[in-house]
């Protein structure tokens, strides 16, 4: 290996290492509550060295959204594309977002549980957009093969988002949880999964009135 590739993969761990602790942290800590002190003092690095890779917080949180969407958009397209029939795809790729999330905990609940302030805009990220389309291409193919019940495709996608999201979070922030009689966690994921396709084949989803 040359200097300049041994550098430049230095370089980008350090990178995934900055985001790892910052992800943490704003979970655990708040995002108001963490500078980029505390994320320097975390990894055991100025916070001159973080300032090298992203200017402000608001820099790394988009940075955190981009890897995440893009390994995200990888693992559930590349599990959905290994099945024919159209249901096991949608399935598969459910449970790939599922899996995924949940091996990135930290991550996910920054993405998505962290409190959006009054009147605060966030715009969708691209790769986020596409991951999602690929859950619609999910249900207008199992609409054309006729396994499901005639559906308004973007309620159904929604709903069904909806569903996995609150299925991921619970696993993330409640799965094990002493004193309650946790079942296994792949268990509960298919069935769940089951349950959710069961709805699709029984239940037609209409278009906002």
């Amino acid at each position: 290996m040359g200097v300049t590739e041994r550098r430049a993969r230095e370089k980008e761990a350090l990178r995934t290492k900055i985001l790892e602790a910052a992800s943490r942290l704003f979970l655990e800590e708040g995002f108001e509550s963490v500078s980029i002190r505390r994320i320097a003092e975390q990894i055991e690095y100025s916070p001159a060295t973080i300032y090298l890779y992203f200017k402000d917080k608001a820099e790394l949180i988009d940075a955190i959204c981009e890897d995440f969407f893009e390994d995200l958009l990888e693992a559930i397209t590349a599990a959905a594309e290994r099945e024919t029939n159209p249901i096991q795809a949608l399935k598969t790729g459910l449970r790939a977002y599922i899996q995924f999330s949940i091996a990135h905990p930290s991550h996910y609940m920054v993405l998505f549980g962290m409190p959006v302030k009054p009147n605060e805009e966030i715009s969708p990220h691209d790769k986020g957009l596409q991951a999602f389309e690929v859950l619609r291409d999910k249900i207008r193919a199992c609409l054309s093969a006729g396994v499901i019940a005639p559906q308004h495709v973007e309620t159904a996608a929604q709903t069904v988002w909806m569903f996995v999201h609150g299925v991921t979070s619970l696993l993330i922030v409640s799965h094990p949880q002493p004193g309650f009689p946790w079942l296994g966690k792949d268990h509960l994921v298919d069935s769940a999964l089951d349950l959710l396709v069961a709805g699709l084949r029984n239940c037609s989803l209409t278009e906002p009135s």
